[in-house]
Parts: structure tokens; sequence; C-alpha cells
């Protein structure tokens, strides 16, 4: 930039000087700052950038130096505005009273309605066993600590837009949008505001936020609960994490590519994806080619998964299938299965709606439960019978056998 200024500058010297313009009209500021772009794609980790109805969540650590006498004020400040800490489900938390102080009435099933979601953690994988002896992994997620934090009713919902799509402007006004907390933390963590967002429910904090889209006749009241309970053994769901980040991949790893020939001529291009051109009279790139690039980093969605058990003590999901998106505990978004083949399409299949809620002539449920097709732990061990089948010999072993014989 400083060449630049002095190098103009001594242009305009030189017009004056063979000129009778006087030096002040040629008085140039420069108020430019020029400045290189580079990567108009995107090539790295997306920033995170806070949605309309989430504040500023992060505040800034710094000693307080407080003596004991404070920290202890303040301990007694949160619990009696929250509760005392205790773990519930094996999640540290806060056993607030003002959680259940709005009682949840059933709904009837109707063709359309959409129920909220829940936030879950992807706690590991676990073999499972079904009655015919077949052996299936499960993958097993974590309901931590759910409660609904607020709920926006359908006029006041702004879409999410994305770089190259937008909501569908059929769905604008039909569904409201309910915000779900997930796992209470200490509020000298969150930033005053952030914090604010809790004070309709009478919750802590939550350490993430997630907005659901409802029908408005499933809406659930500020400070309920959310378990495992909220589904069903059998029911199929639709689960959204963030693949693992992988950074910048070949083809071979990012696509699944073959590569090129170890030996035979092959020279320094052993994992290069090989030809890329369309050839014929367009010899270029089509758009969409498989190239080398950035991996992971996507929220992606697995579709149709079976909930094959569920752990009412930790509100644990046992989900058929290993490949659920994301790393151990990181967190992910189980779904009401929008599949076609997986709709319901009568009353009597119906979830329940707008949630599951406890009875006081039922009891407490079994800890755990079971889809029909799964085998249990306790129950007797599965027994196949050996059946004797007769021994189909061809042609070759029989002039095999023969042979042996003559020796």
């Amino acid at each position: 930039m400083a060449a630049l200024r002095s190098r103009v500058l001594s242009v305009f010297q030189g017009i004056h000087a063979s000129s009778k313009i006087p030096l002040p009209l040629l008085d140039v500021r420069f108020e430019v700052c020029v400045t290189q772009v580079r990567g108009n794609r995107f090539l790295g980790i997306p920033k995170f950038r806070h949605p309309y109805w989430h504040l500023r969540k992060d505040r800034a650590h710094y000693a307080e130096n407080l003596t004991p006498e404070n920290k202890e004020f303040i301990r007694e400040t949160i619990a009696k505005d929250y509760g005392p800490p205790s773990v519930i489900s094996g999640v540290q938390t806060y056993d607030s009273p003002l959680k259940n102080i709005h009682k949840v009435e059933s709904i009837e099933w109707f063709p359309g309605v959409r129920r909220t979601s829940t936030i879950a953690k992807k706690i590991g994988i676990q073999p499972l066993w079904l009655k015919d002896g077949t052996r299936v992994m499960a993958s097993l997620l974590h309901i931590a600590d759910n409660h609904v934090i607020r709920y926006n009713p359908p006029e006041q919902v702004i879409p999410m837009r994305h770089r190259k799509k937008v909501v569908p402007q059929k769905t604008l006004g039909k569904f409201g949008a309910l915000i779900v907390g997930a796992e209470s933390a200490d509020p000298q963590e969150f930033t005053k505001e952030y914090c604010g967002l809790f004070k309709e429910s009478g919750l802590p904090p939550k350490r993430k936020l997630a907005r659901f889209l409802i029908s408005p006749q499933a809406v659930l009241p500020a400070g309920t609960p959310l378990n495992a309970l909220h589904y069903r053994v059998g029911d199929y769901v639709d689960v959204t994490g963030q693949t693992i980040q992988r950074g910048f991949q070949g083809v071979m790893k990012r696509w699944g590519f073959k590569g090129l020939r170890a030996t035979h001529g092959v020279t320094k291009s052993h994992r290069r994806p090989g030809n890329i051109g369309a050839g014929g009279n367009k010899a270029r790139v089509w758009p969409g080619k498989k190239m080398p690039g950035f991996m992971g980093g996507r929220y992606r969605t697995l579709r149709g998964l079976q909930i094959l058990r569920i752990n009412t003590e930790y509100n644990v999901l046992y989900v058929i299938g290993q490949n659920i998106p994301g790393q151990i505990n990181s967190y992910v978004y189980v779904h009401d299965s929008l599949c076609r083949h997986r709709w319901v399409t009568e009353a009597k299949d119906a979830r329940p709606l707008p949630t599951y809620i406890p009875k006081d002539s039922e009891g407490s449920p079994p800890e755990n439960l079971y889809a029909p097709d799964v085998h249990r732990f306790d129950d007797p061990t599965i027994t196949f019978e050996i059946v004797d089948t007769p021994v189909v010999r061809t042609g070759a072993k029989i002039a095999k056998a023969k042979g042996s014989k003559a020796k």
C-alpha cells in the first residue's frame, strides 16, 4: 500500500511540474484498504453463528479470587434458585422443584401431527441378539436431562436459511417451534444474557439448545422434562448428527476410490483419481466431480432406525446400527421417522402425544424394555437343533475318492 501511495504521488508531482495546475488541487487522500482475498469456496471448519433465538453463550473467565465464604454463599444461592445439586439418570444436574409446575394433558392422534424431538449423546456401541440368533450392533443414545425451555407460535417462527435452500413456504405458519435444552450446568459458566433464556422455565442454564418444529396441538409447557419413554421399543427414528472432522483428504479416503496400480509402470499416481475430463466435444471437468477436498464436519441424517431396547433408569436408547454420525460424547438429535413406510397411519399405532405422561395407577416402569424380536439376557439360552443332511458329492469329488482308493 505504501509503494502504491508513493508511486501515485510521484505521478501527480510530474503532472504539476509540466502544467500550471496548483499543487493543492492534486492533493490525494487514500482512505481505501486493499486486502487480498483467497479461497472463495469453503475450505475450513465452518464458523459457529448463533441463531436469532440463541444469545452469546460463553463468557470470559478470569481469576476472581473469591474467599471460601463467598463461594459457599454462591452455592447456597444457586441451590435456592434451582435446587440442590444431584445426579439424576447418571447426569449431574439440579433437583429443581419448578420442573413439574405444569401438568401435561394427552391429545388424540390425527394425521400429520408432529411432536417434539429430543437431544441425545452418543455414548457407545453394544451388540444385541435377536431371537433367531442373529447378532446386530446397536448404538447407545443417552437422553441427557432434556427439558422444554420455550415455545414460539407459528406466527413468530422465522425459518432457518441455508446457503442454497430455504425452508418451503408450505411449512411456514403451520408448525410452531419448541426450544429444548440438554444437560444442566453451573450458571457461573455462561453469560448473563444466556442465563436469561431460562427464567420462564425456572431451570438452570443448559449446555445444548435445539429448536424443533412441532404442531401447535402438541405444544409442551416450559419446564416439562423429556426422557427415554418419549419413544417406544420397536419404533423407528431418524438421527441427525455432525460427522467427524477429517480435514483435507484425497479421493481414496473421501470417496472410496480404489486407486491405480502399485506396479506395471505406474509412477507417483498410486492414490490419484485418474482421468477427470469429460472427453468428446466438451473437454472439461463436469460440476460435481468427486475430487479431493474437505471431509467431515457436515450434518447428516440416518433414517428409519429401529429402537431395540430402552433403559428407563438411565434414559438410554439402543438404536440399531453403528454408523450414526459423530464421535463418542457428541450431541445428536433424535426425531420420529419421516420415512414414508414408517409413518403412523392409524390411531392405535400412535406414539405418546405430546409426550409420555406417567400415571399413578401404572407405577414405575421396568428398568429395561425390549422389542418383541430381541433376545433378553435373562431368558434361556438360544439353542439350535443340528439336522443331519446327506452329503452331495460332485463328479470331481467322486473321481478324487476313486483315485485315492486305487493308490
